[in-house]
């Protein structure tokens, strides 16, 4: 296992954004700025602040980053991706109904990397339990991604505890 992962994958709905996407905002999306998104309604669509810079040195850094999302609102995550533009930082999108095991299997066979050199952060117990068990380092994240969370799951992952549930 390398002490930095070579991917870092992250959920969506209340991990980098706080919200579900298929129940509080509607599609479509505007993009007013680079941090200003609103949805149909005109309703301002937030996401954690950290967020952008964590991508950007993660990619700076030379990590692959990847979503994995159960959500059934895959287009509309994917255009708030875009609208967000995060889309030029995240090297493997999995977003589809189903066990989060399915979408690490597809990004382990897209991406050649094993598991035990990814890191992965949900905010749902679950999610946590089922990926850790492939040997992925698992970070439960109950309020978002901040810097703290991404630095304590490195930590983790470096020490080789795969899960802090």
């Amino acid at each position: 296992m390398a002490v930095k992962p070579k991917l870092v994958v992250f959920d969506l709905d209340y991990t980098l954004w706080p919200f579900w996407i298929d129940s509080h905002y509607d599609a479509p999306f505007t993009k007013i700025s680079k941090t200003n998104v609103k949805d149909c309604h005109g309703k301002q669509v937030p996401f954690y602040t950290d967020v952008p810079k964590i991508l950007q040195k993660l990619k700076a850094d030379g990590i692959k980053i990847g979503v994995a999302s159960r959500t059934s609102s895959t287009i509309e995550a994917k255009e708030l991706i875009k609208c967000f533009e995060w889309d030029k930082y995240f090297d493997y999108v999995q977003i589809f109904p189903g066990a989060k095991t399915t979408h690490f299997n597809n990004i382990r066979r897209d991406s050649g990397i094993d598991y035990q050199d990814m890191i992965f952060f949900d905010d749902e117990h679950r999610n946590i339990r089922d990926v850790s068990k492939l040997g992925v380092t698992s970070f439960f994240v109950p309020q978002g991604v901040q810097n703290e969370v991404i630095r304590c799951g490195f930590e983790n992952h470096k020490n080789g505890v795969k899960h802090n549930i």
